[in-house]
């Protein structure tokens, strides 16, 4: 018997801020990439919206989060939360009063 080596895939994991946490247990986490014009040779942002598993409902709008891609969790959910890098400025304390 041969023992086959494992091959383990190499996931994807992006960092982007969340822009809506009003689902239950999902996070809206806006991607930002930099990329050239292909004729005008400009730097050009790009943003990209990808859905998150966020199980313990840690992140909030405005954090800066770590996501890893993952099997398919629902209709457009592909990416599940890694860790809340930073957490936003709590403002709504002061918008408040």
């Amino acid at each position: 018997m041969t023992d086959t080596p494992q091959t383990t895939r190499v996931q994807k994991e992006r960092t982007g801020e969340v822009i809506s946490d009003k689902m239950t247990k999902t996070i809206v986490v806006r991607v930002e990439r930099r990329v050239t014009h292909p004729r005008f040779k400009k730097i050009v942002t790009r943003y990209s919206k990808h859905y998150a598993h966020d199980e313990s409902e840690q992140a909030s709008v405005g954090d800066t989060v770590r996501i890893r891609e993952t099997r398919p969790l629902s209709r457009m959910k592909r990416w599940t939360l890694v860790e809340v890098v930073q957490k936003a400025p709590a403002i709504a304390a002061v918008a408040a009063s």
